[in-house]
């Protein structure tokens, strides 16, 4: 039996709410012991993950946290969000997957980036996986950034230059009085 298969058996035997989970195990393999295991939920909607229909998500961080009471995983410190399924990758202090409202809320430096070079960058963003809607806050006092590519085949492919203008000269030059 492999390390990974006697850590993964020895972490099912322990309760969820308390177990913590380091850092490199993948998120599927959590939501699987935290939920999908446990006979207090009831979900009518779940399906088994096969090969051809899996939208795995990779989460690694300092520390990881299921609980199967509340239906919540916490990431904190460093975290690593790899979501292939939608090309997109982001990095946060901590990140918090409800499997309830099927949404992560990322805090803390988060920087989201797409394939294709979209990105955003706030203090919080969250994330509603049904909706492939992301929603941003900043920090007080600061504003959300974004970058996205458009496609516009008319635009040129150089970028504008603004008209040169004369520099502004605080103290304009001496004139000579003119005396009738």
């Amino acid at each position: 039996m492999t390390p990974f298969k006697q850590q993964f058996l020895v972490a099912l035997k322990m309760p969820l709410s308390s177990k913590i989970i380091k850092k490199g195990l993948i998120i599927p393999v959590a939501i699987a012991s935290a939920f999908l295991l446990s006979p207090q939920l009831n979900l009518p909607n779940a399906r088994a993950q096969s090969a051809g229909g899996a939208r795995p998500i990779t989460i690694t961080s300092d520390v990881q946290e299921a609980n199967r009471l509340t239906g919540v995983v916490t990431a904190i410190g460093n975290v690593v969000i790899n979501y292939p399924a939608r090309q997109m990758t982001a990095t946060a202090a901590q990140a918090q997957y409800f499997q309830n409202e099927n949404k992560i809320v990322m805090t803390g430096n988060v920087y989201v980036q797409q394939q294709g070079g979209n990105s955003i960058r706030a203090e919080t963003v969250t994330y509603l996986v049904n909706e492939q809607r992301f929603v941003a806050v900043p920090q007080s006092n600061r504003q959300v950034e974004s970058t996205y590519m458009l496609s516009d085949p008319d635009a040129p492919t150089t970028p504008a230059v603004a008209p040169a203008t004369p520099p502004f000269n605080p103290k304009p030059a001496f004139k000579t009085p003119v005396s009738e």
